[in-house]
């Protein structure tokens, strides 16, 4: 038994305060750079230097007071049955999670945190992210050993216990991804948000500038320089003009999709221990999460437009915390299949076989969503024909309508579910395929739907019942419907679940 089992009020780390008081001081850097600038274009420094500078020193002595005194009135206590955490300077706030709801602990490090040796733990309840209860922050092995603790508790086992399988088990590595693959992955990551937030930036605070951003006629003026050289080149320089900037477009958006990508997966490690499966990433943000093996209901392939030329897939988990946030569960961002195939073998699950026997979907359902696409199109496109006043805007509805049946065509040619003695597959799209794997077990029911033009044309979509996520086949041949209920019901039928779920029934399991 540790000290954290100790069933009294703890504070969090001294240190917190002065992380806090920091974090709330980059929130005042940029009023308080507006101010510096705004009293120095009016050319009074005496003002910055008698008001303004004095004024920053007492908003920062009651930013550091404050975060002071809310780390003092921050209390968490580990109790038998629960842990409780009591917050709030002249209002407080006690919220109290039994062990039983907390389906997983994770650490994260942000920056700041990070510099400090400081960690945030999570307790995820399933709830939603903002429901979920967070403790910032506390030192890196406080954390660890919380962190045991609690899954201990849950799990109706002694702490030393759990210190013990750590101590002995540090994680066969599964997935590692160093800095060519994170640097290729960013590639694949093109993004342009930087230029949205500079644009943003830059409409709120073009009366700092010496001249008007949005000025077109302006900017031709520039680019045509001393002597009107591009000036006198004409069309030739637009094109020239368009070119450039285009490139520079380019070339911001591969920067920044390198810059996101490594921020977030640098350093990736996933690793098998006794506990699950633990995931490992990020440059300034480092999170630590352990994502246990019984909690996986299903797995997801999934890849890009064009990352799927180079064989470049993504996994990530289906488990009963998943609604806390999808990326929390990615098992290998950028990998090829045969990296991720060891990865589902650990979880239980399987890839598709080469002779697996693949079902299309229903032709039939295909057919009428092509003509349902092209009716409700062309009813829209005949009032924009008549009423509006270019007739060539009709065109707009009916391109998406054909888009639309050519879409019912693709997913008829490439959509493609099976079902074997274990497990279901279901590879949907066209551009960029995603596969999803299901157990047969472990799904909690088995619904049939049909519309009325289904019922009269025999094809259904099949809604099965997935903790954490949602799974269906659509479009299905009404009998292979029926079929697979039948099946996927005899298998819950006879599974025992308490058995399944035993936390000790596996070696990876918490």
């Amino acid at each position: 038994m540790t000290a954290l089992a100790v069933a009294k009020p703890q504070r969090t780390h001294p240190k917190t305060f002065a992380v806090k008081a920091a974090t709330m001081l980059t929130q005042l850097v940029v009023p308080i750079g507006v101010g510096a600038v705004t009293i120095l274009d009016d050319g009074d420094l005496s003002d910055l230097l008698m008001f303004f500078l004095p004024l920053i020193v007492v908003v920062v002595g009651l930013n550091f007071l404050l975060a002071y005194l809310q780390w003092t009135r921050l209390t968490y206590e580990v109790r038998d049955s629960d842990i409780r955490v009591e917050s709030g300077l002249l209002s407080r706030a006690a919220r109290s999670v039994p062990y039983e709801r907390i389906q997983d602990v994770s650490l994260e490090q942000k920056l700041l945190p990070r510099l400090f040796g400081l960690v945030e733990v999570k307790f995820e309840t399933g709830a939603g992210g903002g429901d979920d209860l967070k403790l910032a922050y506390l030192a890196q092995g406080e954390g660890d050993r919380l962190r045991d603790l609690v899954r201990a508790r849950r799990d109706g086992r002694e702490p030393a216990v759990e210190r013990a399988a750590k101590e002995t088990s540090r994680g066969d590595v599964l997935f590692a991804m160093g800095p060519q693959r994170v640097i290729t992955f960013g590639l694949f990551e093109f993004s342009l948000a930087v230029v949205a937030v500079l644009g943003g930036l830059a409409q709120q605070f073009d009366f700092l500038l010496p001249f008007d951003l949005w000025d077109i006629d302006g900017w031709q003026e520039r680019l045509a320089g001393p002597g009107q050289y591009l000036a006198g080149l004409g069309p030739l320089a637009q094109i020239v003009g368009i070119a450039v900037a285009l490139l520079i477009l380019a070339v911001v958006g591969i920067a920044t999709g390198i810059i996101r990508t490594a921020l977030r997966e640098w350093d990736f490690r996933l690793e098998r221990t006794d506990k699950g499966l633990r995931r490992r990433r990020g440059l300034l943000t480092r999170t630590d999460v352990v994502m246990p093996i019984h909690r996986v209901q299903a797995l997801k392939v999934t890849t890009g437009i064009i990352r799927r030329l180079f064989g470049w897939h993504a996994l990530s988990v289906v488990s009963l915390a998943s609604d806390s946030s999808s990326a929390n569960h990615q098992a290998a961002p950028f990998a090829q299949l045969g990296e991720i195939a060891p990865i589902t073998a650990t979880t239980g699950f399987s890839l598709p076989s080469s002779d697996i026997g693949w079902t299309r979907r229903s032709a039939k359902a295909s057919v009428d969503g092509a003509l349902i696409d092209l009716a409700v199109m062309s009813a829209i496109a005949l009032p924009v024909w008549y009423f509006s006043p270019f007739w060539w805007s009709a065109l707009v509805p009916l391109a998406i309508g054909v888009f639309g049946a050519a879409r019912e065509y693709y997913l008829y040619r490439f959509d493609r579910h099976a079902l074997a003695e274990r497990f279901l597959y279901v590879r949907h799209g066209w551009l960029a395929p995603k596969l999803t794997i299901g157990s047969r077990v472990r799904l909690q029911s088995v619904e049939l739907r049909q519309g009325p033009i289904a019922r009269r044309r025999g094809y259904a979509d099949l809604h099965l019942g997935l903790a954490g996520g949602s799974f269906a086949v659509e479009g299905m041949p009404l009998e292979h419907a029926r079929a697979w209920r039948t099946a996927i019901l005899d298998s819950i039928a006879t599974t025992d679940f308490s058995e399944l779920l035993e936390p000790e029934s596996s070696s990876l399991q918490v």
